[in-house]
């Protein structure tokens, strides 16, 4: 099985549907930080100010420090943003407390401060067209 990997117009499709979300706009007001969310190799930093997604750059170069990063594999990933995912890949706490692949890097205090938000933005993600049927 390919494991197809997001394209940067998959991700401006992500950065549309937090933008244009209701629920973000109330949790997100506080929400401003850049972090990375890495596909097994692709990275994609996000700069995020008052919960609205303001840049996404691919593969940014090393002097774009970010707060955190949440990394998987593809298959972790794929498994996530699936319509009926398997146990424990419904949501984005269940894989950081319970996936070994899915991992949490940097900062944890601004992860957490950001929680709320962070989840709905997770939350999205998981409501994109799977990955393998945009390629």
């Amino acid at each position: 099985m390919a494991h197809y990997q997001p394209s940067l117009s998959w991700m401006e499709a992500y950065r549309h549907a937090v933008n244009s979300d209701k629920e973000m706009e109330v949790v997100g007001d506080w929400f401003t930080e850049d972090f990375k969310i890495s596909f097994e190799g692709t990275d994609y930093l996000i700069s995020v100010r008052g919960g609205k997604i303001v840049e996404i750059a691919e593969n940014p170069r090393f002097d774009r420090p970010v707060a955190f990063t949440l990394r998987a594999p593809m298959s972790v990933w794929n498994k996530f943003i699936n319509p009926n995912p398997p146990p424990l890949y419904h949501d984005f706490f269940a894989m950081l407390m319970r996936i070994d692949d899915f991992q949490l890097d940097g900062n944890s205090l601004a992860t957490m401060q950001n929680a709320r938000a962070l989840h709905r933005m997770m939350n999205i993600l998981k409501q994109m067209e799977p990955i393998d049927a945009a390629a």
